[in-house]
C-alpha cells in the first residue's frame, strides 16, 4: 500500500479545554503529536502519499505537515463544510487512486511489538476476497477505550457487529479498503459504517487482531494514562 487517508478534521469537542486552540491531532503525547505518531507508522509501512483532510483550526495543521518530509503530504480542506468519515474520504478520491489504499484515524496510534501492524495489515488484504480489511484491538491490550467492542472476528476473518458482546473486538482506527467501494458516492457528510454494514452484507468485511498495544485519547484525563501506557509498553 502506497497511499493512505489521514482522518484529521474532526473538531475533538471531547478533548476541551485543550483543544479550545489546538486541533486534536495536534495534541503532543509524550512529546509528538497524535498526527505525527499516525504519519510515522504510515510511513514505516512503506506509504510514500498520505492525504489529510482539516477543517477545525486547519492552518495549523497544514503548517505542520508541511515540515515532513515522508509520506509526501496531501491536505485535502474541508474548512467550509465538515463531512464526517465518508465525505471525506470521497472528496480526496482524486489524490488516493485506483488502488487499496489505508485509512487512518489521526486520534488513536499503537506501539508495535515483534511486526509493524500496518504491515501485517497490508499482507492479509486480499482484494479477491475484500472490500475492505480493519485493525482490531483486543480490549486487554488497550488503553483509553470506555466504550464497548465493535466487531465479532469469525474463523475466516469475517466480520460481523458485535454489539457490545464481551468476546468482541475494538476497530482500532486503521483500516485498508478498495476505493470500489465509494463508486457513485457523492461527496457530503456521511460515515463509513455505512460501508462497512453494506461490506457486512456481502460478506466482504475483514478482519485483522493486531499485535501491538493500541491507545486511544478520547479525553483530557486520558492523556495520562496514555503517556503511561507509552513508557509501559516500551514505545517512543
Amino acid at each position: 500500500m502506497k497511499t493512505a487517508m489521514v482522518l484529521a478534521a474532526g473538531l475533538g469537542k471531547r478533548m476541551r479545554p485543550l483543544t479550545d486552540s489546538v486541533p486534536k491531532p495536534m495534541i503532543s503525547i509524550a512529546g509528538k503529536t497524535l498526527l505525527d505518531r499516525g504519519l510515522d507508522a504510515l510511513a514505516g509501512a512503506g506509504v510514500e502519499k498520505a492525504v489529510v483532510n482539516v477543517h477545525y483550526l486547519p492552518q495549523q495543521i497544514i503548517d505542520h505537515v508541511a515540515q515532513r518530509s515522508r509520506p509526501h503530504i496531501v491536505v485535502s480542506d474541508e474548512s467550509g463544510l465538515l463531512l464526517d468519515s465518508a465525505g471525506g474520504i470521497v472528496t480526496a478520491l482524486p489524490e488516493l487512486g485506483t488502488e487499496p489504499f489505508y485509512i487512518l484515524n489521526a486520534d488513536t496510534f499503537w506501539i508495535d511489538r515483534d511486526d509493524r501492524d500496518l504491515e501485517r495489515l497490508a499482507l492479509a488484504w486480499d482484494g479477491a476476497r475484500m472490500d475492505i480489511l480493519l485493525m482490531l484491538a483486543r480490549p486487554d491490550d488497550a488503553t483509553g477505550h470506555t466504550g464497548s467492542t465493535d466487531f465479532l472476528l469469525d474463523a475466516e476473518g469475517r466480520l460481523a457487529r458485535a454489539r457490545g458482546t464481551p468476546e468482541g473486538l475494538i476497530y482500532a482506527g486503521a483500516a485498508i479498503v478498495h476505493p470500489r467501494i465509494f463508486e457513485g458516492a457523492v461527496a457530503e457528510p456521511h460515515s463509513l459504517n455505512i460501508y462497512f454494514d453494506r461490506a457486512i452484507a456481502a460478506g466482504r468485511l475483514f478482519g485483522m487482531s493486531m499485535r501491538g498495544h493500541w491507545i486511544t485519547v478520547g479525553t483530557p484525563d486520558a492523556v495520562a494514562a496514555a503517556e503511561a501506557a507509552i513508557a509501559r509498553h516500551g514505545g517512543s
